[in-house]
């Protein structure tokens, strides 16, 4: 097992493995073999959007992508959300079997779960401690989004 950072989500563990790189809006990076970047949600992600079920990607190997741009969109049991791409490249794979059963999303999200990958620059990317301090700031916005939704 590779070495871990906990981020504590009131009582919930969110781990991160520190043998990759972290994208401000929530998706882990691996580099492969081939040179490009593999993403997939963060256990930060993951917690919050609570039981994946729906998956949409508008991307196909060889579109060229901008930061941010907008790539699909994801429904779970407590959100439905567009997805964006968290770096600028060339899209190289997507996980055609993530997109049949989007539950893997919620069982294996640093392994089988991954969602597509990019050829491109990785300078937005966060170390694994980058990313933790950018999840304090987060969490706190976070926390008092669903504090304002259980007191409406």
């Amino acid at each position: 097992m590779s070495a871990e950072l906990v981020f504590m989500m009131g009582e919930y563990q969110a781990v991160f493995p520190v043998d990759r790189q972290y994208a401000k809006n929530h998706m882990w990076a691996s580099r492969e073999p081939s040179g490009s970047w593999r993403f997939g949600f963060s256990a930060y992600a993951v917690r919050l959007l609570q039981d994946v079920y729906f998956l949409d990607l508008t991307i196909e190997p060889g579109m060229e992508l901008s930061e941010r741009q907008e790539i699909g969109s994801i429904e779970s049991k407590k959100a439905e959300s567009s997805l964006y791409s968290p770096i600028a490249g060339r899209v190289s794979d997507l996980n055609r079997q993530l997109l049949e059963d989007p539950s893997m999303i919620n069982v294996d999200k640093y392994g089988r779960g991954w969602l597509f990958e990019i050829n491109g620059d990785e300078s937005p990317l966060l170390s694994s401690n980058d990313y933790l301090q950018h999840l304090s700031a987060a969490w706190q916005v976070a926390q008092r989004t669903i504090k304002g939704q259980a007191n409406a």
